[in-house]
């Protein structure tokens, strides 16, 4: 007897149940560990073994001790770290803007070559220029300071970062340029007035990853910083959890959890732009 073949029907339904069931599994590895670390910052002990995801005594005690206690530096490394990813993502962001326009739009010599090397340098992590970064501000006088990781994270953002938005800026036809040369535009006044908006959905995504970067990274700040008052969020919270802090993993866990607000409303701010900028090259013929 012939098997019968499995329906249109069947197999669509079969399809769905199989993305709904990734997506579920998906959804469970990434909040299980939010639940976990929200859950831990509500119990009132600090101590690791005897935390539950769901304290029964559940307090904010770990919260008001990182804002209120004076022995909490948290305050200074939250400002730390809005201080760089901002200045990371404004700077930086606009760095990389220019150096996209400029192999973009213009022809010169040596641009292949720079091309080559941007995709060279995205092979290999800054980590491997650590010792160089070191030796480099410490001759500068900027080791131990925020505005020496401020111009590390700029620098090593910008060979991925502008051959991403590069490939972006190639795909706004090169038309708009010319009609804007025909009515007396520089250069300035097109790259600003024009590319930059219909580029915002790319500068979005590239400004929220340069805001992201300081609140995540951890080995930078650990070889540049070494006074606590220039610590960032990263760098301070692991002197909760190392050896001499050992039992102030809850602290750790709270500290952790607050990192999130100022990501989400950057990401929840640039969005608004992101759907704007879509809509508006969508409509425009």
């Amino acid at each position: 007897m012939a098997k019968q073949p499995m329906s249109r029907k069947t197999k669509n339904t079969l399809e769905i149940a199989l993305m709904y069931a990734i997506i579920g599994v998906m959804f469970v590895i990434i909040i299980y560990p939010l639940l976990w670390a929200f859950g831990m910052s509500l119990n009132p002990s600090s101590n690791l073994y005897g935390a539950s995801i769901i304290p029964e005594n559940w307090s904010f005690v770990h919260y008001e001790w990182l804002f209120t206690n004076p022995r909490s530096n948290y305050l200074t490394w939250y400002k730390n770290t809005l201080m760089v990813s901002i200045s990371v993502a404004i700077v930086g962001t606009l760095l990389v803007s220019f150096t996209a326009y400029a192999f973009s739009r213009y022809r010169f010599r040596g641009r292949t070559y720079g091309l080559y090397a941007f995709l060279l340098l995205q092979m290999f992590p800054v980590l491997m220029a650590m010792v160089a970064l070191y030796i480099l501000l410490n001759t500068i006088g900027l080791l131990d300071s925020l505005l020496g990781l401020i111009i590390i994270y700029i620098g090593g953002n910008i060979p991925m970062n502008a051959f991403l938005v590069k490939g972006y800026f190639d795909t706004l036809p090169k038309e708009l340029d010319e009609s804007a040369k025909m009515d007396g535009a520089g250069h300035f006044r097109i790259f600003f007035q024009i590319l930059l908006p219909l580029a915002k959905p790319i500068l979005a995504v590239v400004a929220l990853f340069n805001f992201m970067n300081p609140f995540m990274d951890f080995i930078l700040p650990r070889i540049v910083l070494r006074s606590p008052e220039n610590f960032t969020l990263a760098l301070g919270l692991f002197n909760f959890v190392n050896d001499q802090f050992s039992n102030n993993f809850t602290r750790f866990a709270a500290g952790a959890i607050l990192i999130a607000l100022p990501i989400a409303t950057v990401y929840l701010f640039l969005q608004k732009y992101l759907i704007s900028g879509l809509s508006a090259g969508a409509t425009k013929g």
